[in-house]
């Protein structure tokens, strides 16, 4: 009896030292518990086993404070499972890997493996998270600032520098949310999981964590799936004006490439490069009610919010002709009712804006100056106005931030280009404006067990929105050094409205 209160009372000062983030034994751990509770019900949840890793803040200090990082493992709809499940790594950085759930689901990567989400450190469901409702409350009002001005660059920095304040003030220590950091969380989930052989499933900046753990930590991975693709050796803020580039005008060659389209409308990247330069000297400024509806709110459509609205599709590439025209001739609307949604502040935010910056501000923002961003622009929007040019695509105003934000730049060894002969699939949209397809056929160079595929009608995140994605995808998993590709060549253009 005296050994079994002695248990009991060493656990409860356990849990009450984990419960304040004190290092009571060595981490890593995994402890059970409930699955998040979301904003709608994720049907996926229901059957799921969920808990959290227990993983030191900072690897450099293993005595000092603990993190908690949500995990659920969704069970394989086919029974018996193969015995390697598929781990996955979301994208941002800084989204709630859980709230992809339903998607993964719906795109089957379960179909007839285990499916692994780890809410990355930082993330929604975690302790800490890194959430930021001053960001959010920032970019909610954005729609109503001009761009590229810099009081609007002002206002951001100094929202993000109110978010510093109270996560610093909390405890936070911000240079532990990065990516060298977040490769030993899956490093060790794997550990604390038992499980020997896995397939790492990465989209956006997860492909970057992914081709970071095959550079970094390459045991016990099967194979590899990265879609969407983000290079760790190429990744800084210029780099993304050449992504920006090749999405956008592959939406207007597949207009072109189509007698119908081309007919309706013709020389659209004209028309937009005269958008552009118009609106970047004379904003349109509206009074709009919100698709979402409540009260009208202030929305400006200058040069530089039109060219990152097609960066982030938006509208979606199907109207993108349409919009494009209807704009050219006098009618905003289109892009008034798409920007006004942006007003909309979720109650649980979906990207935890804390992680996000700490990653950029750490180890993409130091390696490409304002001056190179506007190189890379002219590069390849040589006409459009400098003031839109000094401006990373959908990361305005980065280098103001980062100075708010105060984190010292990373490891140069975290930008190694990724060498790796681990079977590996890669997955590029054609119509992507966020991460080029040229980039996933650049990464897919150096890993000579790789096989690349390029999906003309998707954008950004291929393989939830693509049923010949996931073909291939399933393919791959059953037979990764010789997948069946040959759907990819079928695929139709954009469905144009």
């Amino acid at each position: 009896m005296r050994t079994l209160r002695f248990i009991s009372a060493s656990l409860l000062v356990l849990a009450a030292l984990l419960a304040t983030g004190h290092n009571a034994q060595s981490a890593p751990l995994f402890q059970n518990a409930a699955c998040p509770k979301t904003p709608e019900p994720i049907e996926a949840l229901a059957h799921a086993r969920c808990g959290f890793l227990v993983v030191p803040e900072n690897r450099l200090k293993p005595t000092g404070r603990l993190v908690r990082l949500a995990v659920a493992i969704v069970p394989s709809r086919e029974k018996p499972a193969q015995p390697d499940p598929v781990v996955f790594m979301a994208g941002g950085p800084g989204e709630a890997a859980i709230l992809d759930a339903p998607f993964l689901v719906k795109g089957g990567i379960n179909r007839d493996r285990d499916l692994i989400i780890l809410e990355q450190r930082g993330t929604l469901y975690d302790d800490p998270d890194l959430n930021c409702p001053e960001l959010d409350r920032y970019y909610a009002r954005q729609v109503g600032l001009v761009y590229d001005a810099p009081s609007t660059g002002r206002a951001q920095a100094a929202a993000a520098a109110a978010c510093r304040r109270r996560l610093v003030g909390q405890g936070v220590d911000l240079s532990s949310y990065n990516s060298t950091e977040n490769e030993a969380d899956f490093v060790d989930l794997q550990r604390v999981l038992k499980v020997r052989r896995w397939n790492v499933y990465g989209y956006s900046y997860g492909t970057y964590l992914a081709l970071s753990l095959m550079r970094d930590h390459p045991a016990g991975i099967r194979s590899v799936v990265i879609d969407s693709v983000v290079p760790p050796d190429i990744n800084t803020l210029p780099w993304t004006w050449s992504s920006a580039r090749e999405g956008i005008t592959a939406i207007f060659k597949d207009c072109q490439a189509q007698p119908k389209c081309a007919r309706r409308y013709p020389d659209l990247l004209t028309k937009f490069t005269q958008i552009v330069k118009r609106l970047e000297a004379h904003p349109i400024v509206r009074r709009v009610v919100p698709p979402q509806g409540g009260g009208a709110v202030t929305v400006v459509l200058d040069g530089g919010t039109i060219a990152n609205m097609l960066v982030g599709n938006t509208p979606k590439s199907p109207e993108v002709p349409r919009a494009i025209t209807e704009l050219a001739d006098g009618n905003p609307q289109r892009f008034l009712q798409a920007r006004a949604a942006e007003t909309h502040v979720a109650a649980v935010p979906e990207q935890a804006q804390g992680m996000t910056q700490s990653i950029i501000c750490r180890e993409w923002a130091p390696f490409g100056s304002p001056a190179e961003i506007l190189s890379a622009g002219k590069s390849v929007f040589p006409t459009f106005p400098a003031s839109v040019l000094i401006n990373a695509p959908q990361l305005p105003f980065e280098h103001e931030l980062c100075r708010a934000w105060n984190v010292a730049p990373g490891t140069p060894s975290q930008r190694i280009r990724v060498r790796s002969s681990i079977p590996t699939l890669v997955v590029s949209g054609a119509i992507d404006a966020k991460t080029g397809a040229l980039w996933g056929k650049y990464a897919a160079s150096t890993l000579p067990n790789s096989t690349y595929v390029r999906i003309r009608d998707v954008a950004h995140w291929v393989i939830v929105q693509s049923a010949c994605a996931q073909q291939i995808f399933q393919s791959f998993l059953k037979n990764p050094k010789s997948p069946t590709t040959s759907c990819a060549a079928t695929v139709p253009g954009v469905d144009f409205k």
